[in-house]
């Protein structure tokens, strides 16, 4: 297994697939659209491939907030189905971690699912805790994937 880091729109484009393992509704109109403004905004991903196939894909951002400084935060880490228990989200969080450090970065975030019990048995095994509650107030139900 090999990383890559996807920093392009044409880079990101082709491994839709594995996002709609998690969003079947994203189509690759949608996931274009909003590539394009998350890019501009520090927005980048990383792929995990195995012969030449993206098994797994992880999105991060990098941030700075005044409570904690510089950060790293993951955004829709998935494995394919098919992939899960090769050490693939592993992978991923060891090669984020690193580029966490070599950034400077005080601290790593990520959202899970509340219901995700196996995301969540996964990041506290990886270091994990929560630290709070992630609120939001949904303004545009048409606009959720």
């Amino acid at each position: 297994m090999e990383i890559r880091e996807l920093k392009t729109l044409e880079e990101m484009l082709p491994h839709l697939a594995i996002l709609q393992e998690l969003y079947p509704e994203l189509d690759q109109g949608n996931y274009e659209r909003m590539l394009q403004n998350m890019i501009p905004n520090n927005y980048a991903q990383i792929g995990v491939f195995n012969d030449e196939k993206c098994i797994a894909i992880s999105g991060y951002w990098l941030g700075t907030k005044l409570w904690c400084g510089p950060y790293l935060e993951l955004d829709n880490v998935i494995v394919s189905e098919a992939a899960r228990g090769t050490g693939a989200g592993k992978l991923i969080q060891q090669y984020l971690e690193q580029k966490a450090n070599e950034l400077n970065c005080s601290i790593m975030v990520l959202d899970a699912y509340a219901n995700n019990f196996k995301a969540h048995r996964f990041y506290y095994n990886q270091g994990y805790a929560p630290k709070g509650f992630h609120f939001i107030k949904i303004l545009n139900e048409d606009g959720l994937t």
